[in-house]
């Protein structure tokens, strides 16, 4: 799952900074405003990609991808391309456990069934 979680928000990192040139000709918003808002999203990317596997990464990513998707109120293209990284997040955590699942079960059938010990050994 970390593989594919990791591909989809090093993607949205791009996205996020494409996103924050357009926003920058917005004339109501500030440079600073635009580069603090998109730089804390950038860095919770690259931060998502490490705790992906940990308790509330997943949580904390569907917050990103909702933040994503709200961000079209600044740049409407981002409403679009917010649901489909939504729907990259979703893909990447259902087929990502579903991988996770069939290594496990692959690594416990190579492993055999384990030797009964004999009475003779002591």
């Amino acid at each position: 799952m970390r593989t594919l979680c990791s591909s989809t928000l090093i993607g949205e990192f791009f996205v996020i900074g494409f996103a924050a040139l357009v926003a920058m000709k917005d004339p109501g918003l500030s440079m600073t405003t635009v580069w603090t808002v998109s730089g804390v999203a950038m860095m919770l990317c690259l931060l998502l990609c490490g705790l992906v596997t940990r308790p509330g990464g997943v949580a904390l990513g569907w917050v990103l991808q909702v933040a994503l998707i709200a961000s079209g109120f600044v740049v409407p293209m981002m409403f679009f391309l917010g649901a489909v990284f939504a729907a990259l997040w979703w893909a990447s955590v259902h087929f990502g456990r579903k991988v996770d699942e069939a290594k496990a079960r692959f690594a416990a059938q190579s492993a055999g069934p384990a030797e009964p010990s004999s009475p003779d050994a002591a």
